[in-house]
Formats: C-alpha cells, structure tokens, sequence
C-alpha cells in the first residue's frame, strides 16, 4: 500500500457576471476523454495551498490566489503493482492571471482546457466528489454576488 498526496482546485474568472472555472480533459484508464478538475502531487515541502496553485496553473495556463479550502477527496485504487490511497486538497481560487492552454502541462496528461460556467460544472465533471465540490464552490461564489 502506498499513500499518496496531491492538491488542485477551482480557480473562477467572473466573465460577463457569471463565474467561470478552468477545467481540463484527460484520459481515464480505460483510454475515455473526462473533464475534471485540474490537481497533481505535492511537490518537496509545498503545502497543499502552494500545489494547488502551481499544478492549476501548470494543466490549465491560468494562475490563481487561493480564496478558500472546498474539501478533501479520498479514495482508492489499484496501479500497476500496488494499492494506493490518495487523498486530494481542494481549494477555490480566484485567477489572476494567464490564458489557458495546456501547453504548460508537464507530464502532458491534459489534453484540453475550457472555460465552463461554474453553475454548468455538475453536468460536465466525470466524478461525483468533483461534482459535490463544484456545487459548493457555486454556493460560496453565489453567497459572495
């Protein structure tokens, strides 16, 4: 068994009065193009904020400033040889900057990105945690208009 730790997020861009997320496409195991939310290993010391932060900008182009903490997601899973846990920080981010491409990806895994309205997340995002984080990013950002 091996624990793993990793960090991403929604990071908003307010466009026209309603917010939008940056979220990328990736193939799943089974070779399926998902969209979800963009995330990826702790790196060094880096705190969960910090990954956040550079593995959002890293898979969508677009950089952000942590506003708030939405949640942790923990799963299972098998990988080659082994069982992994993985546990996955996920913050609210507010862009600063950027424009989005996946061109700054590093291991090349998103394969798209994509502005989609926040209120539209449930019905785009591949898994269910991610979706119950979309939702409640959605009632901050709409407690905070």
């Amino acid at each position: 068994m091996v624990d793993e730790t990793s960090a991403g997020g929604i990071v908003v861009s307010r466009r026209e009065g309603v917010h939008h997320a940056a979220v990328i496409a990736r193939r799943n195991r089974a070779g399926r193009l998902e969209w979800c939310l963009p995330k990826g290993h702790l790196e060094g010391d880096e705190t969960p904020e910090e990954a956040a932060v550079r593995e959002i900008a890293e898979e969508t182009g677009i950089t952000g400033q942590v506003l708030r903490r939405l949640g942790v997601i923990d799963y299972w899973f098998s990988g080659d040889d082994r069982r992994v846990h993985k546990v996955v920080h996920h913050f609210l981010l507010g862009a600063t900057g950027g424009s989005l491409s996946v061109e700054g990806d590093p291991d090349g895994e998103a394969e798209e990105a994509a502005w989609i309205p926040v209120a539209e997340l449930h019905g785009v995002l591949a898994y269910p945690n991610e979706r119950r984080l979309a939702e409640a990013a959605l009632v901050v950002l709409v407690g905070e208009a």
